[in-house]
């Protein structure tokens, strides 16, 4: 299987002083995604390779299989200590194998059991051909730009934390707009009287930024995208940025402007008036694991179920307008 340029091949061998491990994450509240895990298992375990999974799963997964088929996930993993992750969920279960990946730099693989689920690789329904392609070692690793967060008040750090889709800066009472100072390589940008802004990766650029009317940015593209909710402004347009460039972004201090900070919609920090969050390019790529060479525009089209009957069909009838 040949890599298409900007990717590279990973193929692991099993080494010969330790079984391999895949690391297992599964939406168990869903029992499509039980059953679709536990047969992943059970041909990884036939493979002679151990799936390493939460605390939390494995009651809902070990029974049946031998305790050497199944082992119970550390806090953060080891280089070299598991080989992929694999997450049977929507986007937001994914989003949760890849805070466990990320700092490792270990490939994700995500199979969509959510609607949409643009961070999935495979369908449930292909799990036989996942384990095949686990088992072989036979996936691209497409790397993806993430972004860190830090939170300070009166020049001192308060909070830190990091995201694969984005940061939304959101007004705490739904009565109030959020009056926010944002700014672009430490030069004042504009200043918005809004619900809200999002600092959006491309990854992040089809998830909440897309509802909210920015760009859909390739994931080839290194870049950030600067996009203001319902902002009372002259200037409230989407912004693309460089990927080196800083966003920081500060409440005007007034005793009635709080917010809240989230990230990926899954860490979050209440925001007292003169607060400022910054974000900047992440240390750590997302690293995902492909099995098809599938451009994004497939994707798209796919994901979205995009109209594309007739695109340059010359069976397509002409009709000419008298």
């Amino acid at each position: 299987m040949s890599a298409p340029s900007g990717t590279d091949l990973t193929t692991t061998a099993p080494s010969s002083d330790r079984r391999r491990r895949v690391a297992v994450f599964t939406h168990t509240r869903r029992a499509e995604a039980i059953d679709a895990a536990r047969r992943l298992i059970g041909d990884l375990a036939a493979a002679g390779i151990v799936a390493v999974v939460p605390d939390d799963e494995l009651e809902a997964l070990r029974n049946g299989f031998a305790e050497t088929a199944i082992e119970s996930l550390p806090e953060a993993s080891s280089p070299g200590h598991c080989e992929l992750v694999v997450v049977l969920g929507g986007d937001g279960t994914i989003l949760r194998g890849a805070e466990w990946a990320l700092a490792s730099d270990i490939p994700l693989l995500g199979v969509n059991l959510g609607h949409v689920g643009f961070l999935a690789e495979a369908e449930s329904s292909q799990v036989d051909e996942i384990a095949s392609h686990v088992v072989a070692g036979d996936y691209r690793v497409e790397e993806r730009l993430t972004v860190e967060v830090a939170v300070t008040v009166a020049g001192e750090r308060v909070w830190e934390s990091f995201a694969i889709n984005e940061v939304s800066i959101e007004k705490a009472a739904r009565e109030r707009m959020i009056d926010v100072m944002v700014g672009v390589d430490a030069e004042p940008l504009s200043r918005w009287g809004c619900d809200g802004v999002l600092v959006s990766t491309p990854t992040g650029s089809t998830a909440y930024a897309f509802s909210a009317g920015g760009p859909v940015i390739s994931p080839t593209i290194d870049a950030l995208l600067l996009l203001p909710l319902s902002a009372h402004a002259l200037f409230a347009r989407p912004m693309v940025l460089a990927p080196q460039q800083q966003v920081d972004i500060e409440l005007v201090d007034s005793e009635i402007n709080h917010g809240v900070v989230w990230c990926d919609g899954r860490r979050s920090l209440t925001l007292a008036p003169g607060s400022v969050v910054t974000v900047t390019r992440g240390a750590h790529r997302l690293r995902l694991a492909r099995l098809s060479t599938h451009s994004f525009t497939e994707r798209l089209v796919r994901k979205f179920g995009l109209r594309v009957e007739g695109w340059r069909n010359p069976a397509t009838p002409r009709t000419d307008s008298a």
